[in-house]
């Protein structure tokens, strides 16, 4: 197949076509990760978004189901330098080009992504429609790429969210990974009980928690505080998840009202949602963090951790209030990356300590965060 991303400046990348034959549009946005790309399609904050993976050589070591973030690739196309139609590794089930054409994803491979990345990077995040259909006009493309909806303003959350609550922990089969390790699991520790807000959580999160011993009840995004509550929770997750965070009101009222009521911990989206829940502001990055190397430092202990980031906006630190405190800060750009509250149990940080794909350098939050329900626990 032939193949083109048509972007809404008017700029053509053609390339050759992979995946499924079909027309998809969305923003256009870059990851710098070298690995871990199924883990990249399958995360949900990818969801209205069309992928540039800079690493050249993608799908070279096929797909497993365990390698899975959800259930389905989220992303809206995949734009690559080199994309293999065979794999070569022995973990793998399908090749990525099969994944994704049965999983309704547009492929384009043979693309300059260097030139790409830089015209994104110059001009800002923009607007796409990437198209493996026969003779596709690129001049209407180009046109429907002008047309597509701002993700400003947009609640992706309530899209991408699960339809009904469910249990999560180390036995749960939903928990089942094939050949992936998974955390070894605290022995000796009594179970906390974990409701996680989804507004697109990826797996690792979950296992992560279980591997802290917790039990994990993961609600849908639009779950009411006093519902939550009802389930008598030692702590409330909230998660990561696609979209501006300033439209989802029900979630910043939720996170009012069970401040003080229960220990919290967010990330990203739910990071977000905290800064503008305790009286700050977000603001859209020009082109975003999407990468598994962005140094992070912690401003309490002053050490420096490599991690994975995934998110398009940010809270804006001088808007917060004198009870919200900085934790860490990204040595990148010195945008905000984490925050907690100076008397109530909450805390949240903008990238993804449970990395995965990623380095492992945050894990010790999720320790944190239990460490957090038991004192609370034994204080109540």
């Amino acid at each position: 197949m032939e193949a083109i991303l048509a972007l809404e400046d008017g700029r053509i990348f053609r390339g050759k076509g992979y995946g499924a034959p079909a027309e998809r549009s969305g923003e256009v946005v870059f990851n710098t990760a070298l690995t871990g790309y199924q883990e990249i399609f399958t995360d949900p904050s990818y969801a209205g978004q069309i992928v540039v993976l800079t690493n050249p050589q993608i799908g070279n070591y096929g797909t497993t189901p365990s390698d899975d973030e959800s259930a389905q690739p989220y992303i809206e196309g995949l734009v690559t330098r080199e994309f293999s139609p065979i794999s070569s590794n022995w973990r793998s089930t399908q090749v990525a080009d099969e994944y994704l054409e049965r999983n309704g994803v547009p492929v384009i491979g043979d693309v300059d992504t260097r030139a790409l990345v830089r015209h994104l990077r110059s001009k800002g995040v923009l607007r796409g429609v990437l198209s493996t259909m026969p003779d596709a006009d690129e001049q209407k493309l180009v046109e429907k790429a002008r047309s597509i909806r701002e993700m400003n303003g947009t609640d992706l959350a309530s899209v991408v969210t699960t339809k009904e609550k469910y249990e999560f922990s180390q036995k749960s089969p939903r928990n089942e990974t094939g050949d992936k390790l998974l955390p070894q699991a605290i022995d000796g520790k009594d179970e906390l009980h974990v409701v996680a807000y989804d507004f697109g959580v990826k797996q690792n999160i979950l296992r992560m928690l279980a591997r802290e011993n917790c039990k994990v009840t993961v609600v849908p995004a639009t779950t009411p505080a006093s519902e939550v509550l009802a389930l008598n929770p030692d702590g409330i997750f909230f998660s990561n998840g696609p979209g501006d965070p300033e439209p989802l009101e029900y979630a910043q009222k939720n996170i009012r009202d069970l401040k003080g009521k229960k220990p919290m911990f967010g990330i990203c989206l739910g990071h977000q949602l905290f800064g503008i829940a305790l009286g700050g502001k977000t603001y859209k990055l020009k082109f975003g963090h999407h990468g598994a190397n962005h140094p992070i430092k912690n401003l309490e202990t002053g050490k420096v951790e490599i991690t994975s980031q995934n998110h398009n906006y940010n809270v804006d630190p001088a808007s917060l209030p004198a009870d919200v405190v900085p934790t860490h800060t990204n040595l990148n750009d010195g945008t905000l990356a984490g925050l907690k509250h100076a008397t109530e149990p909450m805390f949240s940080v903008q990238y993804h300590p449970e990395a995965s794909p990623g380095p492992h350098d945050s894990h010790y939050l999720f320790k944190q965060f239990r460490q957090m329900m038991e004192e609370w626990k034994k204080n109540k």
